[in-house]
């Protein structure tokens, strides 16, 4: 899964209407139910703020609101160009400022998944590494040496204390590369830190 860094507004007009839609992270329901308020407060003239969710890190919570539209017409198509992104936590969200023409369900299922597919061009995302967060005792026989190790393997430092014994340290590493530091600092300490 991908998941968001940024992403600029884009802004579709169709037969004077014009579809506002914004890309924001989220990562829990009661974050995308703040987002789609402060879009009812930032668009006061908007009659309608469509939305199309993906929450979770492999985007396992999926939702999408018409919001007064007609069944399907909005919210759906939304839900469905995002899902074909491949981004993960966040809310694509798509508020419609009437221009006074009618467009049909068929013009209002192209202009909201236009404007989707609009902000979406814009997104500049990242692949999502999974981390694991890790805490233990460097011995200070072995500080240096493990020191290296962890550089080495490509962990992250972002506790270090100092203690009558040696160093506790805390920070993270991609999963992915965590056997190989695990295996080292076994063999380093003698089975004392154990990571698996």
């Amino acid at each position: 899964m991908l998941e968001l860094v940024e992403a600029q507004p884009f802004v579709l007009v169709d037969r004077k209407s014009r579809f506002i839609a914004e890309l924001f992270p989220a990562t829990t329901i009661e974050e995308v139910r703040e987002i789609v308020a402060n879009q009812r407060v930032r668009y006061p003239e908007s009659g309608h703020c469509v939305y199309a969710m993906a929450i979770g890190l492999n985007a396992e919570i999926q939702g999408c609101s018409d919001d007064g539209e007609p069944s399907g017409t909005a919210g759906r198509p939304v839900l469905e160009v995002l899902k074909g992104s491949g981004i993960s936590q966040v809310i694509l969200t798509v508020v419609r400022i009437w221009g006074g023409i009618k467009l049909g369900t068929g013009g209002l299922v192209h202009a909201y998944s236009g404007a989707a597919k609009g902000v979406l061009e814009t997104a500049v995302t990242r692949e999502r590494i999974a981390i694991s967060k890790l805490e233990f005792q460097l011995d200070y026989p072995v500080l240096e040496k493990g020191k290296r190790i962890l550089q080495d393997c490509g962990f992250t430092v972002e506790l270090e204390n100092y203690t009558g014994e040696g160093d506790f340290i805390s920070g993270s590493i991609p999963t992915s590369l965590l056997p190989p530091l695990a295996n080292a600092l076994r063999d380093l300490t003698r089975g004392k830190i154990d990571l698996s």
